[in-house]
């Protein structure tokens, strides 16, 4: 601590800047949370899981000031009826090729095969897992759906069926069968129902949709993957005073979490050249603690053990 103007003065007993007041109110909180942020999305949402690199810096950079509230949207009830127009979908086959278009635009790997090999017959079973776990184990709803995505885009697992979820359930360190089970309740459904109508309450037709609404109800909606800057700006047009980046952790702490960690997302949280994160990734994490590969022609990086 040092000041030009420091000084141990006898009269006040203080050593310290001088000319400080003697009795001041101070304030410790260095961020109010006064914003809510409702994130609309669904399990089998491709471009939810490209948006994953932007979003996990924004929550990271500024999460103290919101309260962060994933909410399913329900985008795949079943084939029947089923149409998405805009990217030329009508069956299950016509999502393969979309699939890989998102992925190779957004550099976060897809593989998408299984919709000419063994299809997702609906995203309602993953969305209603994520709400039995949500409402039981708050807290890992989060790494719940990390890991049903890594399962379907990277994997190419079919998150629709029974064991699949099980075993996602069960690598989470929570009894897989049990929640499964309870998944296919009717208690889990209104739960499910209930996602449905906040997402319809807040407009929302199209994932991934952001909201971000303050104490007094006014909100701003950011609809489809965009840019940090985006969420940043939208952030900022509801609170009063200015927004800064808290820092951002280091690459040790994010791999805390077992999730594989793809380039684009270690490019995006460090402003990294692709060139240059295999590099980083060395001088960050301690030999022998972690295992660089590669998939569908990109890096990824997990930890051991």
């Amino acid at each position: 601590m040092t000041d030009s103007n420091m000084m141990c003065d006898l009269e006040t007993g203080v050593c310290g800047v001088a000319g400080e007041d003697p009795m001041q109110v101070i304030d410790l909180n260095q961020v109010e949370t006064k914003v809510t942020l409702y994130y609309v999305t669904d399990p089998i949402c491709s471009h939810c899981w490209a948006l994953e690199p932007v979003l996990n810096r924004f929550i990271q950079e500024y999460g103290p000031y919101f309260d962060l509230k994933i909410v399913m949207g329900g985008l795949l009830p079943s084939w029947k009826g089923f149409s998405d127009g805009g990217n030329g979908i009508q069956k299950p086959a016509d999502v393969a090729g979309h699939w890989k278009e998102v992925g190779e635009h957004s550099r976060m790997p897809i593989d998408g095969s299984l919709w000419h090999t063994n299809p997702v017959l609906s995203s309602y079973p993953p969305s209603r897992v994520f709400k039995v776990i949500q409402s039981k184990h708050e807290g890992r709803e989060g790494d719940f759906l990390r890991s049903a995505r890594e399962a379907v885009f990277v994997s190419n697992l079919n998150i629709g069926e029974e064991e699949v979820l099980i075993t996602i359930v069960d690598q989470l360190g929570l009894d897989g069968r049990q929640i499964v089970e309870e998944a296919e309740l009717e208690s889990a459904q209104d739960l499910l129902d209930e996602d449905f109508r906040v997402s319809a309450r807040l407009g929302v037709r199209g994932f991934p949709s952001l909201v971000m609404v303050n104490e007094e109800n006014k909100g701003v909606k950011v609809v489809g993957a965009k840019a940090l800057d985006t969420y940043v700006q939208a952030l900022q047009q509801i609170i009063p005073h200015p927004v800064t980046p808290k820092l951002r952790p280091g690459l040790s702490r994010l791999l805390k979490s077992g999730h594989k960690l793809f380039s684009k997302e270690i490019e995006v949280m460090y402003g990294l050249a692709e060139d240059k994160v295999e590099a980083f990734i060395d001088s960050e994490l301690p030999k022998g603690a972690y295992r660089v590969q590669h998939i569908m022609n990109e890096l990824y990086v997990e930890k051991l053990g």
